[in-house]
């Protein structure tokens, strides 16, 4: 089985993913937040930061370029070959309402004739290897059907699944009887991606799948970093190692962060996952929320560690 990390926006950077490779790996593949390329080209800093090779030594990554613009998907794909990137993945799959009324990421997927030109653009005129990582549709799970149909007319590297459509966000369970589907209409290799919260998830889903042979995971490896060591070795988290990696994050951000509100922004986006692995952690949560002092925080975050315990039950979806 591979292991995918998906991307997810002001969460899983480099000093994220560096923190992360250094006290869990196992990760076959890291795929980056999107990059969102204008007229204009070129990337903003958070963007070169994030792409920058010396920010990725050792790291397997794929840069996500979020567009619905062919010749801006281009351009930006042959900036990122200048890095030495062979492989770029197109989001489908952002249900935010802003990409969304752009006709972007999940936004995109409504307009498939458009979608259909703009992947023969974009495979005409690079070399680079391309995959897709997309919703099952935009409003209806049957829009699948055709979409499929699209997608199996180009050579993707692979097709990442997360079957739910874009006005689920990510309520709702994921759609596996259209994903059933995908593993048998799809021309290229596909990876499933969504509600992997837990050993009890991955199992069933391997159980129902028994061919899949890819996986991408996101919310639930944020909120347990160690959730691979659990599938494949039955490791439960140490605590002390997840205080390391943790402080490693922190260290980090205060580095290349001005202030303790930029810090503490970043580390409080990590903890709206992070704090479901800690049993009887709302009054934890509150506090982590409230702070503005990025010394309080470091007292918070502590004597969390040192006064709550690791949840004894499977995570459950959030």
């Amino acid at each position: 089985m591979k292991y995918y990390f998906a991307p997810l926006e002001g969460v899983t950077g480099y000093i994220y993913r560096n923190a992360y490779e250094t006290f869990f790996g196992q990760i076959d593949k890291y795929f980056m937040p999107f990059i969102s390329p204008t007229k204009n080209k070129g990337f903003t800093s958070r963007e070169l930061n994030d792409v920058l090779p010396e920010h990725n030594q050792g790291l397997i990554v794929v840069p996500q370029i979020l567009t619905n613009n062919s010749e801006h998907f281009i351009g930006t794909v042959n900036e990122l070959t200048k890095f030495g990137y062979d492989e770029i993945n197109l989001n489908l799959g952002c249900p935010s309402g802003t990409v969304v009324a752009k006709c972007k990421g999940s936004g995109f997927l409504s307009r498939r004739k458009e979608l259909d030109e703009f992947l023969e653009e974009i495979f005409s005129k690079t070399t680079t290897k391309i995959s897709i990582k997309t919703r099952i549709g935009k409003e209806s799970p049957d829009e699948f059907y055709e979409l499929i149909e699209i997608f199996n007319k180009y050579p993707l590297e692979e097709l990442i699944i997360h079957p739910r459509i874009q006005t689920d966000y990510y309520k709702n369970k994921p759609n596996m009887v259209v994903f059933k589907d995908a593993l048998s209409l799809s021309k290229n290799p596909i990876c499933y991606n969504g509600d992997i919260f837990n050993v009890k998830n991955y199992e069933e889903l391997i159980e129902m799948y028994p061919n899949l042979d890819t996986v991408m995971l996101g919310r639930g490896l944020i909120a347990n970093p160690a959730l691979i060591s659990e599938i494949k070795n039955n490791n439960i988290i140490d605590k002390q190692v997840m205080k390391e990696f943790h402080d490693a994050v922190c260290a980090g951000y205060q580095e290349v962060l001005s202030g303790d509100k930029n810090v503490l922004f970043k580390m409080k986006e990590l903890w709206f996952y992070m704090i479901h692995l800690f049993a009887e952690s709302d009054k934890y949560a509150k506090k982590i929320r409230k702070t503005d002092s990025l010394n309080e925080y470091k007292s918070i975050i502590l004597r969390l560690f040192q006064e709550l315990e690791i949840e004894n039950t499977p995570l459950r979806g959030f």
